[in-house]
């Protein structure tokens, strides 16, 4: 499990479209760091310790589940993105963007890298007042006074003036969906990318109990024989799992990420089942299905056959290595059509047939990011 940590950052800039680039810094943060849960109003100030444009200065909470070293590899990544180049010279300069870290818990650090507390914070206004603002009761991890008590005590006596500008905090996944179903065909990927997900943003899993199925192995042998005992088996443990699980709040977990949604019962069975048995099945599956919770984001990944076929394959189970391609496009034309016809579910289909999101982090941040905004 991911332990998540809070650290306090301060973010200035005095050059170019000073707003914008803020806004661009902090939506990197929630990107490339963590969960801002609280941004300070936007301060304006001279510039400090060398002739140049007032600064626009604020400060903001993260959540994150970097250390402190790859927090602050992550910093010099943003700016650098934004334009900031970085020289070995002491003396203060323009920027088009300026991030510290601040505070890192009430942890204390002395490194070459990175000194936390910040050495100089407590004697800056431009960064006490947005700080206090945010946090004015928490506690200076070296001089054990509470920040707003920090500030009054501050002796640097420029001028900081509060603006009417505004930045928008970025959304976290886990602030917008309590529950996320992936769904996808053989071999998309689902659990990986559930697992990913919940590693990253502190979900709870509900993972497919499919490996527990004593019909399944049966059922690529002779599908006609074992097709009603598998999907019904399926269904009812599909639905126990998911009335227990959804039903059960876990006080140290954001939201739930599940890998499949009870719907997926329905689209088997119509490409695995005959007429008669469809339709008892039909009557058992819709009185189950009114009493799942619905998810707030269903997420379909799309992949095209042939890649399905080398994922099935590279996987490595026995029983699968026979599926027909023609089975496969069976069951993805029951997911489309379900999705065309089920209107009061909120759905996101993601083609990943080009991507590897669990190799290539630039495929997954661009997952992420859909999911984020839709």
């Amino acid at each position: 499990m991911q332990i998540l940590r809070t650290t306090y950052l301060s973010l200035g800039s005095n050059q170019g479209n000073k707003l914008e680039n803020l806004q661009q810094a902090v939506d990197l943060i929630g990107e490339m760091i963590g969960s801002v849960t609280k941004i300070s109003s936007v301060f304006k100030t001279a510039s400090w310790g060398f002739e140049s444009d007032d600064f626009l200065n604020l400060c903001i909470k993260v959540s994150t589940g970097l250390n402190p070293e790859n927090l602050l590899k992550s910093i010099h990544e943003i700016e650098h993105i934004l334009g900031r180049k970085r020289t070995l010279e002491k003396n203060y300069k323009a920027r088009t963007i300026d991030i510290d870290v601040l505070l890192f818990d009430n942890e204390i650090i002395f490194s070459k890298e990175l000194i936390v507390p910040h050495k100089d914070m407590l004697n800056r206004r431009f960064v006490m007042v947005p700080l206090a603002e945010i946090a004015p009761n928490l506690i200076h991890p070296i001089t054990k006074e509470r920040l707003q008590l920090c500030l009054e005590n501050c002796t640097d006596e420029s001028f900081v003036e509060k603006t009417d500008l505004k930045l928008i905090r970025p959304i976290s996944i886990s602030e917008k969906y309590n529950y996320i179903a992936i769904e996808g065909n053989i071999g998309a990927g689902k659990t990986s990318l559930t697992k990913m997900i919940a590693e990253d943003f502190n979900a709870k899993t509900v993972l497919e109990r499919f490996a527990d199925n004593p019909f399944l192995p049966k059922f690529y042998e002779d599908n006609e024989r074992y097709a009603f005992p598998l999907e019904m088996s399926f269904l009812a443990d599909r639905y126990q799992q998911l009335s227990d699980d959804l039903a059960q709040f876990d006080l140290f977990k954001n939201f739930i990420v599940s890998d499949y949604y009870i719907f997926k019962s329905l689209i088997f069975a119509q490409v695995t089942l005959q007429n008669d048995e469809y339709f008892l099945y039909r009557k058992m599956f819709d009185i189950m299905y009114k009493e799942i919770s619905k998810p707030d984001l269903y997420i379909y990944l799309y992949q095209n056959t042939p890649r399905l076929i080398e994922n099935i394959k590279k996987r490595g189970r026995d029983y699968e290595q026979n599926i027909a391609p023609e089975y496969l496009d069976k069951i993805h034309q029951g997911y489309s059509n379900f999705i065309k016809t089920e209107e009061n579910l909120k759905t996101l289909i993601i083609d990943v047939s080009d991507k590897d999101f669990v190799n290539n982090t630039e495929d997954y941040k661009e997952i992420i990011n859909k999911i984020k905004n839709a």
